[in-house]
């Protein structure tokens, strides 16, 4: 059941999230700020196009696969230690991606960047559950925490952009240094030390396991993303999970296990787990339309494009503020139903986006549906959190990190699959002038990507119907979405309505074993 405690955060505890909130800006900064770099470093390492895709793909993958080895491991040697390890690891690794001379060194810089990141993250989820022992307050701070997150995505384009036109693309990698050092000096002061004396030792072969579980099915999702369902796309998902079969079966024997699956009997656990997984489905592959329509249909340069992320930042950031607020009033099982079913209403004005003047129509679906990310990541991520012991919320806030990054790697893949299958069907309907070379008419059948890069080789209105085919595409996703995302809002109500608001919850402390360290190291 979730831990609640008469005892309320003070200002060193709102001192500590803020030091907190930096790893967690520069995290969310690291997941769009790349996207602008990649043309300069392009041209100044020519990676191959294998190697471009695992310049991007590289850190998430590394993070998703070390998310459950990383939060353990923090509730085994100090979820403050961790932290403050893994961010003098994350400006090492940023260093060297700053002054790559090749592109295989930028790829290891990448990977390395996404290991240290999965010690920052469940570090900072779980710092906050210890800091914050009301459960009004902790529902606020993790609501703040992801307004972290989200506005360090948003302004990430707005930040590359900027670095890009003073410095070179390796500036990018260098805001690490500023934050991670404010960080580390402030952090023995303002942030307590955790750690579970009762944890056992770290169990290799589970980290092994869970790296074989987790790895192939994100590899499988990203590939089926880029070549569609082949044989070793199905391959390597089912790899996984026959490994994650294996990891479960052994953390069960363990009398210290990597992962606690008897989490998973907590309701609330396993419904905010699933919930979080569905909801990011929808927002992963939304994000990917709405950033090929900004740029390849409405033609503005991804420095304007990440201006017009704007608004739906803003209302993602709202969201996770405002719905821990009404939570304390109403139920959290209906305060996501009602936030998603208006994330619905988002997704229905994205299919009804026509060729002429949708810009604004883009912009305001997307940022309802970013409303519903809002709530989905503050209430969704407390209800984890609140379920776990103490002992165990490293543990928790790495599994939801992990279910989030699953949801979003899955987002792109299969919403991102079926608006091009809707694409490709309607360009092969095309009939092409036969003075038209082969390989123009391929990329136009593509994407429109492709019909863009050969937009001075085609006709003028084959790439307006190429646009339109990618609208259409659109279209598909928002209806398909719109009814996911409301049978989803049911479901929550229903499966999480005995979860009373937190302004009902009876102020009883559980008594935990877990053992809560002074803020300062010689206390």
């Amino acid at each position: 059941m979730p831990r609640t405690s008469d005892r309320r955060a003070g200002p060193a505890e709102w001192g500590g999230l803020a030091v907190l909130a930096l790893p967690t800006v520069l995290l969310g900064l690291d997941v769009t700020v790349l996207h602008l770099a990649l043309p300069s470093l392009a041209v100044d390492l020519r990676p191959s196009g294998t190697q471009e895709l695992w310049i991007v793909d590289a850190y998430g993958f590394l993070i998703a696969g070390f998310l459950i080895t990383m939060g353990t491991l923090g509730d085994r040697i100090g979820r403050r230690r961790l932290l403050m390890i893994g961010g003098i690891a994350f400006v090492a690794a940023s260093l060297a991606a700053a002054y790559s001379t090749s592109a295989e060194m930028l790829i290891a810089a990448r990977a390395a960047l996404g290991i240290a990141g999965a010690t920052l993250m469940p570090s900072t989820l779980a710092l906050i559950s210890n800091m914050f022992h009301n459960a009004q307050q902790r529902a606020l701070a993790i609501g703040l925490w992801a307004t972290f997150f989200a506005g360090g995505m948003a302004a990430g384009p707005l930040v590359g952009g900027v670095l890009l036109e003073h410095f070179w693309w390796g500036a990018a990698f260098l805001l690490a240094i500023p934050m991670i050092g404010i960080m580390l000096l402030a952090a023995p002061f303002l942030l307590p030390e955790y750690r579970d004396p009762e944890s056992g030792r770290l169990d290799l072969l589970s980290v092994v396991l869970s790296l074989a579980a987790i790895l192939p099915v994100v590899y499988g999702i990203k590939q089926f993303a880029k070549d569609g369902l082949t044989v070793g796309v199905i391959a390597a998902v089912v790899s996984g999970l026959v490994f994650t079969v294996v990891f479960v079966q052994r953390q069960r024997l363990l009398a210290s296990p990597l992962l606690d699956v008897s989490l998973f009997r907590n309701r609330a656990f396993s419904v905010a787990l699933g919930m979080m997984l569905v909801g990011l489905v929808g927002v992963g592959g939304t994000m990917l339309l709405v950033t090929q329509y900004l740029q390849l249909v409405e033609g503005l340069s991804p420095l304007v494009a990440g201006l017009w992320y704007g608004p739906p930042a803003l209302m993602m950031m709202l969201s996770a503020i405002i719905a821990p607020l009404i939570a304390r009033r109403i139920r959290a099982g209906y305060v996501v139903a009602g936030v998603l079913t208006l994330s619905a209403v988002g997704y229905v004005l994205l299919g009804l986006v026509g060729s002429s003047d949708g810009l604004v129509l883009v912009v305001l679906g997307f940022s309802l549906v970013y409303l519903g990310l809002g709530a989905i990541a503050a209430l969704g991520t407390d209800l984890v959190v609140g379920a776990a012991p103490p002992e165990k919320a490293g543990s928790a806030s790495a599994m939801s990190e992990t279910v989030q990054e699953l949801g979003l790697a899955a987002g792109i893949a299969l919403v991102g699959s079926m608006a091009a299958a809707v694409y490709r069907n309607r360009m092969q309907a095309v009939e092409y002038s036969a003075d038209l070379p082969s390989d123009a008419v391929d990329s136009v059948e593509n994407s429109l990507s492709g019909a863009t890069s050969v937009a001075d080789r085609v006709p003028a209105e084959v790439v307006e119907q190429a646009k339109d085919a990618f609208i259409s595409g659109l279209n598909t996703a928002g209806v398909v979405g719109a009814v996911t995302i409301l049978a989803l809002a049911v479901l929550t109500a229903v499966t999480l309505r005995h979860i009373k608001a937190t302004g009902d919850t009876p102020e009883d402390a559980e008594p935990s074993n877990a053992e809560q360290l002074p803020a300062h190291p010689s206390g």
